[in-house]
């Protein structure tokens, strides 16, 4: 946990148990100095650890629970997972007791080599919500490397000339140890000769130097050996030791220089291999074999031997091996000049490596939800991921995007970590999934980028209502059908999937609805007629019907049926008059002096079916006398076919025969009996077979007319029953739109017809049958003589129209009009 959260008794207890361990302690300050590893936590939910490096495996890190303030249980509960940034896992997380422990032994020279720390970061992650905390563990250096020299023998060979003061470096000595426990100074053997001096290098590096304190002389030693060593500043210290020998030479009195002591030169880490990297150069005024200069490497930092080779001829200097910004951006090499005498000089050559993109974005996934409902809303976090480039400044700088035009969207967190959200609602029905391709792209000059693809499927939530293929469905059925017919069905599908997509039907029924004559299958929607019906009594029904998912909530829609009833001929005509099928029939009077086409009478009829079914026609079955007497086939009118002469009898009986048109026909027939007069005052004696030879003539006047008088009060009460009977029906039914007819003369479907033949039309709109009357023609007519234009007298008779109509003058026709 964070210092903060440390007792000063804590922190001193741990320094105690450290230090036991520098002084040889006992196994149990080993273990007090473990279980005191520092643990503390940043005021960002950071974890911050210590661990001393060559420990052994499943080692004590720290209590990440106990550090959280968490239960144990509430860490298997959220799934709590550790990783470790790299591709090597270093540490393991106890879910059920909430430590952290080292996998294996930490060994800190090899895990950062080049770092004075040596820090590991690793990453806690939660579910449940997602969670991530970051953790570093630093691996503390330990005294367990000592001071190496790179060759146990150095040889110096310097000439007896070489005056008092001059330096001569030597090679460093090398310790993996880090800090305190690494190089700290050099000591020399006592000598009358030479005396050690350090110098520094660019990095800070010390290396060693001996300085000649007294003038050599070759005829009293012509060598001499040193020893160099070097010591760490661990507890106890480590030392190492090397030889130095001193050969002294004879004397040359001009050494080769360098143009310059130190060369710079910057080069970058994609360079060829033998491309030059700079070229050193020293003179040495002498001649012959003392003026002769060789080339050769001093001193090189570590690797760079292999990473350059020097001509010793020239003083070249050219790439040998791949140079790696990751791994060392400097090099520092010391090139000594040598000439035939064996005198030399130094001059140093720092190699600056300079980064170069060769390095692409790694994207490494962290959390990922397969599968996410559509009804999730925007913002959801669909994965998390990091990114990584070892590049550095913009080589190393990345950014992410998603390729394409899908609702989602990336939102940076920290340390490079990235959540994969949703922009927007997303709807199955549109897209079922999505294949979202992330691309990380380095912002350096050779752009490199990393793609990295993730599958998301989108589940079904219940958000589509059942849509119907038709808002309304009309469907027809023959009366007197059988029960349980089927005459169509009505179709819904759904958008959704699975259970959410099956439909089922079902009838609307209102509240104190009676059973409907229809049945709607649940499964296939199939309609059935349940029991037999009239067309007389219902023409047709209509009803409601449902479509229901099977989604939680369910959503439904409905739809109309309608259900139209088609007419069968199952009605015989009924005659209205004359009434009855008696022998003696209805009686009709004609005069003698009846011209041709003389109306008699006319028979009605009517027949409760519905179109062609309705259609009556007449015709005479029987008369007495066949040629007198013809009857309208549509009219139903009865007329003289000739004048009546006056060797007619003067009884006839007729047999009216009215038929329908239906499949097969149906028909009714009547009997009307008609008599012969020459005056209307002998009515009674022409229809008595006996009549009283003594009855006065008013008296059968008188009767005729009460006669007559009855027979048009029950015709009138007759017509006025059935019409109201009609009516009462008609109410019952739904109606039906009645065809139009134009309301002025110039609107009508007259086509040639003379304008003296147009006639109004009255209809009643509260019936489909209607009766109207030839009521005149709708343009005046004028009498011989009056000029048109002229307006006639009020009481000018239209001679040609009276002619028109005949004798029986205005003609009243009924017409019955069904649909």
């Amino acid at each position: 946990m964070s210092a903060s959260r440390e007792s000063s008794d804590r922190l001193l207890w741990r320094g105690m148990a450290w230090n036991g361990r520098r002084s040889g302690g006992s196994p149990r300050q080993v273990i007090g100095f473990l279980l005191c590893v520092c643990v503390w936590q940043s005021t960002a939910e950071s974890l911050r650890y210590s661990l001393p490096e060559e420990m052994e495996r499943d080692s004590l890190v720290g209590n990440i629970a106990q550090d959280l303030g968490l239960a144990p249980s509430q860490l298997a509960a959220r799934k709590a997972r550790v990783v470790s940034e790299g591709s090597q896992q270093l540490f393991r997380l106890n879910p059920s007791s909430g430590v952290l422990t080292a996998k294996e032994t930490l060994d800190r020279e090899e895990i950062c080599p080049q770092s004075e720390t040596c820090t590991l970061y690793f990453k806690v992650f939660f579910d449940n919500p997602l969670q991530l905390i970051r953790g570093e563990v630093e691996v503390l250096d330990v005294n367990d490397n000592s001071p190496a020299f790179p060759e146990k023998e150095m040889v110096l060979k310097i000439p007896e000339t070489t005056l008092p003061g001059s330096r001569f470096p030597l090679e460093s000595a090398r310790d993996r140890d880090v800090g305190s426990n690494g190089l700290q100074n050099y000591s020399l053997a006592t000598n009358t000769h030479f005396s050690l001096a350090s110098g520094t290098r660019k990095g800070g590096a010390k290396y060693p130097e001996i300085v000649l304190e007294q003038q050599l002389d070759r005829e009293q030693q012509r060598d001499m050996n040193l020893l160099l060593i070097a010591y760490d500043g661990g507890s106890p210290p480590r030392s190492g030791t090397a030889q130095v020998r001193i050969v002294v030479l004879d004397a040359n009195d001009n050494t080769p220089m360098f143009s310059r002591e130190v060369y710079e030169v910057r080069l970058e880490e994609n360079s060829l291999l033998g491309q030059l990297v700079v070229r050193v150069a020293a003179t040495d005024p002498d001649e012959g074999s003392n003026g002769k200069v060789q080339y050769a490497f001093n001193q090189a930092s570590d690797g760079s031997n292999q990473l350059f080779e020097l001509n010793p001829e020239t003083g070249e200097i050219r790439v040998a091996g791949k140079l790696d910004f990751e791994e060392t951006k400097h090099h520092e090499m010391m090139v000594r000049a040598t000439d035939g005498g064996e005198l030399f000089s130094l001059c140093k050559v720092q190699v600056e490596v300079v980064d170069v993109n060769d390095n692409t974005p790694e994207i490494q996934l962290t959390s990922h939800t397969a599968s996410i409902p559509e009804d999730a809303p925007p913002r959801t976090v669909v994965a998390l991921f990091s990114v990584r480039d070892r590049d550095s400044g913009d080589n190393g700088r990345t950014e992410c995007t998603i390729e394409g035009d899908l609702p989602f969207t990336l939102t940076p967190t920290f340390d490079n970590y990235y959540e994969l959200r949703t922009s927007a609602a997303l709807d199955r029905e549109t897209r079922a999934e999505y294949n979202i391709s992330i691309r990380a792209t380095d912002w350096g000059q050779r752009r490199l980028s990393a793609l990295e693809s993730l599958w998301v499927q989108v589940g079904d939530v219940n958000d589509n209502a059942p849509a119907f293929s038709q808002e309304l469905y009309s469907l027809w059925v023959t009366e007197n059908n059988r029960p349980m017919v089927r005459i169509g069905r009505v179709q819904a599908s759904d958008a959704d999937a699975g259970s959410n997509a099956r439909v089922q039907y079902a009838l609307v029924r209102g509240e104190g609805a009676e059973q409907p004559a229809l049945s709607v299958n649940a499964e296939s929607g199939e309609v059935y007629v349940v029991r037999a019906l009239d067309y007389e009594r219902l023409r047709a029904l209509e009803v409601r019907v449902r479509a229901t998912d099977g989604g939680w909530p369910a959503l439904s829609a409905q739809a109309v049926l309608r259900v139209l009833v088609r007419d069968e001929n199952d009605n015989a005509p009924v005659v209205l008059h004359p009434g009855g099928e008696s022998g003696a029939g209805a009686g009709e009077l004609v005069p003698r002096w009846a011209p041709a086409g003389y109306l008699v009478a006319k028979v009605v009829a009517v027949d409760a079916d519905a179109g062609q079914n309705a259609w009556l026609s007449y015709e005479l079955a029987k008369a007495t006398e066949p040629g007198l007497f013809r009857l309208g086939p549509h009219s139903g009118e009865l007329r003289t076919a000739r004048a009546v002469a006056e060797r007619d009898a003067p009884r006839h009986s007729l047999v009216v025969l009215v038929r329908d048109r239906g499949q097969p026909p149906r028909s009714a027939s009547a009997t009307l009996a008609v008599a012969l007069l020459r005056d209307f005052s002998d009515a009674h004696a022409s229809l008595a077979h006996d009549p009283p030879p003594h009855e006065p003539d008013h008296t059968l006047t008188l009767y005729l007319i009460a006669c007559l008088a009855c027979v048009s009060a029950l015709c009138l009460a007759t017509g006025l029953a059935a019409l109201l009977t009609k009516l009462r029906r008609d109410r019952r039914k739904r109606a039906e739109p009645l065809p139009t007819f134009p309301t002025a003369v110039a609107d009508s479907d007259a086509g040639s017809l003379p304008r003296s033949l147009v006639y109004d039309v009255c209809l009643a709109t509260g019936t489909l049958s209607s009766d109207f009357h030839f009521l005149g023609p709708l343009l005046p007519c004028f009498p011989a003589g009056v000029t048109p234009g002229v307006a006639p007298q009020r009481s000018s008779v239209c001679s040609q129209e009276s002619s028109r109509l005949g004798e029986g003058g205005d003609r009243t026709v009924q017409v019955s009009n069904r649909r």
